[in-house]
């Protein structure tokens, strides 16, 4: 799949989840856990794209998405120090 397409679904789903919400509490943590996921996945891969241009790649997987999703900005930034220090 092109990544355009797959940016535009999550987006979507992002924003049905936002608009909609959801009405019980353990469901309502578990779409709020999986919005951060998606957003910490979109957070990689605009910094995969934007990084290529000097020579940083972090990879997208489940730990790296739950890092950036949850801490954030500054979780990305630490994700890119331990990616410039270990390699």
């Amino acid at each position: 799949m092109q990544p355009i397409f797959v940016v535009s679904i999550l987006t979507g789903l992002v924003v049905l989840i936002l608009l909609f919400g959801a009405p019980f509490k353990s469901v309502r943590f578990i779409g709020q856990a999986a919005i951060k996921l998606i957003i910490g996945a979109l957070f990689l891969f605009f910094l995969n794209v934007v990084g290529n241009h000097y020579g940083i790649h972090v990879p997208i997987n489940f730990v790296t998405s739950a890092i950036s999703g949850f801490l954030g900005i500054p979780g990305l930034f630490v994700l890119v120090a331990i990616q410039q220090w270990v390699i």
